[in-house]
């Protein structure tokens, strides 16, 4: 295959993984502000599998929906698709903030990212410590290992604006207490959500998202989303490991992981060409939710490139009354 070919193929494969969550994000739309988690998420990941399994594509799960003897849907290590071409590595999250869209929220989204064979982190599922800015920014202006009111006071001299034009974003959890109170101690504004970290690391590497920083510990597996994003945006992002528990510690050491303590950078979170595909269930800073109406609904997406670092917008306009060969009306 020629490079020509191969670039238009993964032109092709970007935009038909809008597909993907268009279909996860219609399915759970019904069920909005509906007060049932579990059901909004399976309704997302039942449908998230449909649409992968009639792609033509050799995808194989690297972060999933869980373990395979802990979940039936979409788990790390099943392989979707035809089966045809190359191996490619697929993170996923069928409803990203499934407590956002059970309550009618802001922010939850319906999100996949592809990269070749090897290119996701396979994190285990439990805790990352985050921190992710957006691009144009000198390289190590943001870390890990300095504390917050350091990170911002960087951040404040590359960027030439004042602390107190800073807005972070944290998840607002009791282990981020401590960190609340630092940011507020430096001046700088906060943004606290309930739920929903990949949105808000979109949004710090967004221009005019109105944020500037995300920090704080969520998700391991939502990371390595925010990472394959913000490769695609030109942002920064480091990551690390939280363990609660000296089982999740060995499960950890057991899969490879031997410094339980190391740093991860963007490029080793989300490495090689990266592609993302995100649908917004409910509307949020840069994606509306899904609008329904008799016969039909009207969903608006985003795809991006880290290869070319394009970023498109997809509104597209879904007749419930036409059949569809590949993805039926929810």
């Amino acid at each position: 295959m020629s490079a020509a070919d191969s670039a238009e193929l993964d032109r092709n494969l970007a935009l038909e993984m809008v597909r993907v969550t268009e279909a996860s994000a219609l399915s759970v739309s019904r069920l909005m502000g509906r007060g049932d988690e579990q059901a909004a998420d399976r309704a997302a990941a039942q449908a998230m599998r449909a649409a992968l399994n009639r792609m033509s594509f050799n995808g194989f799960i690297v972060i999933g929906e869980g373990q395979q003897d802990e979940t039936d849907l979409l788990y790390s290590g099943e392989a979707v698709g035809d089966g045809t071409g190359p191996r490619i590595d697929i993170a996923l999250d069928p409803l990203e903030g499934n407590t956002i869209a059970a309550k009618g929220g802001d922010n939850a989204l319906s999100v996949v990212a592809l990269s070749s064979e090897g290119g996701f982190l396979n994190v285990p599922d439990i805790y990352m410590e985050k921190i992710a800015i957006g691009p144009g920014l000198p390289e190590g202006v943001i870390d890990l290992d300095e504390e917050p009111g350091t990170n911002l006071i960087e951040l404040t001299k590359a960027k030439g604006v004042d602390i107190n034009d800073l807005v972070v974003c944290i998840l607002d959890r009791p282990r981020h207490h401590e960190m609340i109170a630092r940011v507020r101690e430096s001046g700088a504004r906060i943004r606290l959500i309930e739920d929903g970290d990949v949105s808000a690391a979109i949004a710090a590497a967004r221009d005019n998202s109105g944020i500037d920083v995300y920090m704080g510990i969520g998700g391991a597996p939502q990371g390595i989303l925010s990472a394959a994003a913000i490769r695609s945006l030109g942002g920064q992002m480091q990551g690390r490991l939280v363990f609660r528990t000296d089982d999740e510690k060995e499960s950890a050491r057991r899969v490879g992981f031997a410094d339980l303590n190391y740093k991860y950078s963007l490029h080793e979170m989300a490495r090689g060409d990266v592609m993302i595909a995100a649908t917004g269930v409910t509307d949020g800073a840069f994606l509306d939710g899904v609008r329904r109406h008799a016969n039909g609904a009207v969903t608006h997406s985003l795809v991006m490139r880290s290869k070319t670092r394009t970023l498109r917008y997809v509104e597209a306009h879904h007749d419930f009354t036409q059949k569809m060969d590949s993805f039926p009306a929810p």
